[in-house]
């Protein structure tokens, strides 16, 4: 689009009067024009030109409107088409409109009439292209490769999200606070069957028992004081898509009632209500605590754990995937500081070694957002330990404890060396000395990770 203009409309008319005076016409309102003499070079002009408005005579020798608008939908499929016709009647209104067409005029054009069809055609058809950007982008933020780290717990986990998103199996989904569990939900319902339908969230635990009551099963009208209307829960308003259900640990005894039921018979009333609502919903479940000690403890049904348990997704902590930390640090890096409009950063390596050396409570959540503050302050080409948030950390021994279960010996291995070379001011040979292995072996493993030790004389 050229500077200025209001958007972009090719003209098809094989009247050539008729088809310049329109281009002039919308020139002079702004927009940027280009034209054709029948459907098929309007073809040919669709690809280069990329109109957001096709503005096409119906009846043609070559290629009619119909035909046109069919055939250019594949070309171009966010543009709004306009079709003209000398022959007002209501069949060609209607075969116009069923073609895909935006809307139809009548010859001879009312101008006024005209302009304001284009200018409401343009809107739609930038909104149709700014939805499927959206789509697209959330595409690529739900793709199993993004939840999916270098890790062995990780592949693992990437692999059963895969195969149970093609399912409607119930899934509990267990992490601690931060580490995704509502975008592992949400991938779930993406990739699968039900993506077109819609994906509801509750989290559980902000509610008080009675309006969580509500909110899950609706209400009817005059159930208690304020329902003024019938109100359709989450339940009703993932019909045909997915529930997450965030924090169900913290579903109260009695509710959980009644959430058992539906999960057997796929039905429930409304509060106040004895009409019986039967929804097609897949349940998605999400917890930090542990629900087999809750069910010992009597404050989680043990029927209802069972129901919820069909299959159970483990996502690890971030302390126990420590080779993760800096690929994430690295990508939300790229992201904030895209959406920031700043250059790409580097890491420097004692920011990688703070980095792997903090245990990270808050896990993926609190890693994005040191990283985002660090992209933000950082004004040189490097991002070093001042850029980020004062990371309270173990001492060495007891950040090495935390670590142990469910790492590999490489990542123990690099740990230990980061570790060492910290304490050791980054001599190679120091930090050798203290693992009891070669100064070569020091060095062979940071040029393998891509580091460089600033301790050791030059």
């Amino acid at each position: 689009m050229s500077a200025g203009s209001k958007g972009r409309v090719l003209i098809v008319d094989d009247e050539a009067n008729a088809r310049e005076a329109l281009a002039e016409l919308l020139t002079d309102e702004g927009y940027t024009t280009a034209t054709a003499s029948d459907g098929y070079k309007a073809l040919g002009v669709m690809g280069d030109f990329e109109p957001e408005v096709v503005l096409t005579d119906l009846k043609m020798p070559v290629l009619d409107g119909v035909s046109l608008v069919k055939r250019g939908r594949n070309i171009v499929p966010h543009a709004a088409f306009l079709v003209m016709t000398a022959f007002g009647s209501i069949d060609t209104a209607v075969e116009a409109i069923k073609s895909g067409a935006e809307n139809y005029l009548t010859k001879p054009l009312d101008m006024n009439a005209l302009t304001a069809l284009v200018e409401r055609a343009m809107e739609k058809a930038r909104l149709s292209a700014e939805t499927a950007q959206l789509r697209k982008a959330l595409d690529n933020k739900l793709s199993l490769d993004n939840i999916v780290g270098d890790h062995p717990s990780m592949q693992r986990l990437g692999k059963l999200v895969a195969q149970v998103a093609r399912s409607r199996t119930t899934v509990l989904i267990h992490g601690e606070t931060g580490t995704g569990k509502e975008l592992i939900a949400a991938a779930i319902h993406h990739n699968s069957p039900r993506k077109a339908g819609p994906f509801v969230r509750l989290n559980c635990a902000s509610l008080a028992e009675s309006l969580l009551e509500s909110e899950l099963f609706g209400h009817e009208k005059g159930a208690f004081t304020g329902a003024v209307a019938r109100r359709q829960g989450r339940f009703e308003q993932a019909d045909g898509g997915t529930l997450l259900l965030d924090e169900v640990s913290e579903i109260p005894m009695a509710l959980q009632v009644k959430l058992l039921r539906f999960l057997q018979e796929r039905e429930f009333e409304r509060v106040g209500g004895n009409e019986v609502v039967h929804v097609d919903v897949r349940i998605v479940a999400a917890t930090n605590r542990d629900l087999t000690g809750l069910v010992k403890e009597g404050r989680f049904r043990e029927d209802l754990f069972y129901r919820l348990n069909v299959v159970q997704l483990d996502v690890p902590p971030l302390r126990a995937r420590k080779s993760d930390i800096t690929l994430l640090a690295q990508h939300f890096m790229e992201k904030h500081a895209r959406e920031n409009g700043l250059t790409q950063k580097d890491l420097s390596d004692a920011a990688i070694r703070a980095l792997l050396m903090y245990p990270w409570p808050g896990n993926v959540r609190e890693l994005e957002n040191a990283m985002e503050r660090a992209v933000v302050l950082a004004t040189g080409d490097s991002i070093d330990v001042g850029h980020l948030p004062a990371l309270t950390s173990s001492s060495e021994a007891e950040s090495l404890n935390v670590m142990v279960p469910g790492v590999t010996l490489a990542e123990l291995e690099r740990a230990a060396i980061l570790q060492a070379l910290e304490v050791a001011g980054g001599s190679t040979q120091a930090a050798a000395e203290m693992l009891g292995i070669s100064r070569r072996k020091v060095q062979y493993r940071l040029k393998e990770w891509g580091m460089h030790a600033k301790g050791d004389p030059e």
